[in-house]
Formats: C-alpha cells, structure tokens, sequence
C-alpha cells in the first residue's frame, strides 16, 4: 500500500467557459484518446440544449448535473458470513463523478442520431428532473432508504 496518496493532475479549464468541471465531463464523454470530438459533442450538445429551451445551455447543464448528483449510496460490507448493504453518504469528489458518469452513459444508451443530440435530450430531462440518470440517483437514494436498519454498521 501506499505510504501517501497518489497525487491529483490540475485539470486545464475548457476553451468556451473556462470551467474545470466541463474539462471533467468532456474526459468522460472522450473515447480512444479523442478530445478535440469530445469537446465538439459537448459544445453542440450545449448549443442543442439552448436552441430547444431559449435559455443558457450552460446553466441548464449545470442544473441538470445537479439535480442527478447523489447525496447517499450504499455500500457492501461483509459480516459473520453475510453481506449488508450500508448506506453511506457521498464524499464530495464521488458526487462529481458519479453524476458525471451517469449523464454521459445515460446519453449514450438513449434514441437519436448523434451523440450531441442524445447528450442534449438527456440534460434537458435531467434539469427537469426525469430521464434515465436522474431515475438512477432516485434508486439510490431509495436504495439507502431501504437499508437504513444497517446504518449502525458503517464502514
């Protein structure tokens, strides 16, 4: 094991907004190493998303990573033979990522020709509080609900 955790690169903010938490999302958008068409979806997607709502796409994005960013997950631990699901709350970087994550895998597995448009339809259902990663942090959250009997065995 490590004697002192492994340092974290600085992020470069994004060209458009100079946000850092673009960089992060467009990382996760970004398959083989290809950045440059990363940041084309996300900035079409963004554009997309103010062309169908007539409001800032940047803000609408940020509200929507919002409202799918999780307060609480569960997670297994072993004990006597058995394996409980313990609800824990979310360290803040966790809460980022996850969101993240689920937004552009939510997009990707949606109905539509490009992704920049998957993209955009996720985030605006997302901002409005449905879609398919916003269900996803709602089963969560339900599922820490349902566990709560075992909160006395936090990790």
């Amino acid at each position: 094991m490590r004697k002192q955790a492994a340092k974290k690169l600085p992020l470069a903010p994004d060209p458009r907004f100079q946000d850092k938490l673009v960089t992060r999302f467009v990382n996760n958008i970004m398959e083989q190493g290809k950045k440059s068409i990363a940041y084309k979806i996300f900035y079409d997607a963004v554009d997309r998303v103010s062309a169908q709502t007539n409001e800032n796409g940047y803000d609408i994005w940020k509200k929507a990573l919002s409202n799918v960013t999780p307060a609480v997950e569960v997670r297994s631990r072993r004990i006597g033979g058995a394996t409980f699901q313990i609800p824990a709350e979310v360290r803040a970087d966790r809460k980022v990522s996850l969101s993240i994550k689920w937004l552009v895998r939510y997009a990707s597995e949606r109905n539509g020709k490009s992704m920049a448009e998957k993209l955009a339809n996720e985030i605006i259902a997302a901002s409005k509080g449905e879609g398919a990663a916003y269900k996803k942090k709602e089963d969560t959250h339900r599922m820490a609900e349902a566990n709560k009997a075992f909160s006395h065995f936090k990790i």
